[in-house]
């Protein structure tokens, strides 16, 4: 099973929209940060996509903004994997500010395996579906008083 996977990150000059808060973008460049970081943490680099000739590519993104983060905030990014498919995986995403004790952002991505020679849907590997497996049904996602190392 995989586990909780998480970075601290601070809010920059560059993460700041023309309303003083965090562009949208900011945080979907904040979820693949994530999403990479924690694939590469499971054994799983684009060294290893290039030579096995297929990747996982996001298919789909929904995300729900829930308080505005404005500059020199702190915050958790974390994330796990959810349910997976013959050709797919589900990626959660939960962005928390500890000062107020919020969750600022919650999202998830629906992963889709490709050959990178044609862009074509391709059943999981199983590398892949060896390596994403969803969370532990024991782990409540939200606390965050659960230390990952």
């Amino acid at each position: 099973m995989s586990q909780l996977f998480q970075r601290n990150i601070s809010v920059e000059a560059q993460h700041i929209d023309q309303l003083g808060h965090v562009n949208n973008l900011a945080y979907m460049q904040w979820m693949q940060e994530i999403a990479l970081a924690h694939t590469e943490h499971l054994g799983l680099g684009l060294n290893d996509y290039l030579q096995m000739k297929h990747a996982m590519v996001a298919s789909e993104h929904h995300v729900k903004y829930r308080k505005a983060c404005v500059l020199g905030d702190k915050l958790i990014l974390r994330t796990w994997l959810g349910e997976l498919s013959g050709f797919s995986s589900v990626r959660h995403y939960l962005f928390y500010r500890p000062q107020d004790d919020a969750v600022v952002f919650q999202g998830t991505t629906l992963w889709v395996c490709v050959e990178l020679a044609t862009g074509r849907a391709k059943r999981l590997s199983p590398t892949f579906s060896q390596t994403y497996q969803p969370l532990n049904a024991d782990i409540d996602p939200t606390d965050f008083r659960i230390e990952i190392v």
